[in-house]
């Protein structure tokens, strides 16, 4: 049985981003009711070598805007970086909620074998089927992300469960 680049890739990503912002909710709300100064958990991390909240929550965007239009044979739009509050942080998931949610089956579905390569910052490239990319690169490092950003927030006392984390199933 084939499947569906598109379904394991689009209707997951819009779930755990749009996940990940409802989490973000509760962790404003958290710092309203504890009198936190939200700059705390923004730039928490798990450990000193790790990046923080903020940089997490760019990463797993970064992930899955990235994915969607490389299968799809684009090249990824640049979001900005300088998120410095939840409310920004956000808006950087609708947006990426957004782009990736105008894509159509038909524009990712048979990508599994489509050549991709990929330029990092460090000037390194590397090769990738569309498979590759999505079940051994893209789709690990988008789960990693979400679940720090989720990590540091229970770490730092905001009341989440697995329900928050998981969010709902996402029929496109």
């Amino acid at each position: 049985m084939t499947v569906s680049m598109y379904k394991i890739s689009v209707p997951i990503f819009v779930q755990y981003l749009t996940s990940l912002s409802a989490v973000l909710d509760k962790a404003a709300a958290h710092c309203d009711a504890k009198k936190i100064d939200p700059s705390a958990l923004l730039s928490a991390r798990l450990f000193p070598d790790m990046f923080p909240l903020a940089r997490q929550v760019r990463a797993a965007s970064d992930h899955a805007v990235s994915a969607t239009a490389r299968l799809a044979g684009g090249e990824p739009p640049t979001l900005p970086g300088n998120e410095a509050s939840f409310a920004d942080l956000k808006e950087r998931l609708a947006k990426a909620i957004d782009f990736v949610k105008n894509f159509k089956p038909a524009q990712i579905d048979g990508s599994e074998d489509k050549a991709i390569k990929i330029t990092f910052p460090s000037g390194a490239t590397r090769d990738f089927t569309g498979q590759s990319l999505l079940l051994n690169n893209s789709l690990p490092n988008f789960y990693f992300h979400c679940t720090t950003a989720y990590d540091i927030l229970r770490h730092c006392g905001v009341e989440l469960g697995k329900r928050d984390f998981m969010g709902t199933p996402v029929s496109l």
